[in-house]
């Protein structure tokens, strides 16, 4: 696959500043597996990262060390102006993630826990954001029933509620779209998808809605970078070609 890459690891220290999100031959190593080897890339802020590849390409490595819950092993990992993991209590606040779990406590209900989770972020309009989410996603009806007693799809909506309760400058995201039908995917799409404020990173298997998205690509193959490059130079063809062409 023959995609114009990019030099984000030519980025200058003066420049730096200016992205919300800067990897620079970054390694991440389980035992002695390398999940990701020497990743370099960039994003600006308000924009849209897309990132793609087959399983155990190091995907959700990459999205767990952006929401500080993961360290480098070697390389600089810059996020929202801040350094990791030296500076990851600045970044921790800034940041909502959305994961394959929805991080919502089972016996709570869905308001309970957006309630629970207001006050762990210091929301200041609690109430008012937490009914307006709920409205938003299509939940209100359903809030105050237990997680255990709902569809992995309205969890998943509850997930989308936790993720941007705060108001996040990054939005990372895990497969937003995973359990939802149509309809739910319309609604949280207001909450999460292009048009939100917010940096995301989006993790997808979904070629042709990532590419739609995105401003720019990254694509992991075995922890290592396939291609990274504005968007409209990489086309549905070249990711196939990641997964092998095994992607519909």
């Amino acid at each position: 696959m023959e995609v114009e890459q990019a030099e984000p690891a030519q980025v200058s220290e003066g420049e730096a500043g200016t992205e919300a999100i800067l990897l620079r031959e970054v390694t991440r190593r389980y035992g002695e597996r390398e999940a990701l080897h020497a990743v370099s890339t960039s994003l600006e802020a308000g924009r849209t990262l897309a990132v793609f590849g087959p399983n155990g390409a190091g995907k959700t490595t990459l999205l767990r060390m952006l929401a500080t819950l993961l360290v480098p092993h070697a390389g600089t990992l810059r996020v929202l102006g801040s350094d990791l993991p030296r500076e990851s209590h600045r970044v921790r606040p800034l940041v909502g993630f959305l994961s394959h779990d929805p991080l919502l406590y089972r016996d709570l209900s869905g308001r309970e826990n957006l309630a629970f989770y207001a006050q762990l972020y210091e929301v200041a309009d609690a109430a008012a954001r937490i009914a307006h989410l709920l409205e938003a996603t299509g939940m209100t009806r359903r809030a105050d029933e237990p997680i255990r007693n709902l569809s992995r799809g309205m969890a998943q909506r509850l997930a989308v509620c936790r993720a941007v309760l705060h108001r996040p400058r990054l939005l990372l995201l895990d497969e937003p779209r995973a359990h939802l039908d149509p309809e739910a995917a319309s609604a949280v799409d207001g909450l999460i998808g292009p048009g939100s404020d917010a940096t995301r990173v989006l993790v997808t298997h979904d070629v042709e809605h990532g590419l739609a998205e995105a401003d720019r690509v990254l694509a992991l193959r075995a922890g290592h970078v396939a291609a990274d490059a504005p968007a409209a130079h990489v086309s549905a063809a070249d990711i196939r070609g990641v997964y092998g062409g095994a992607v519909a």
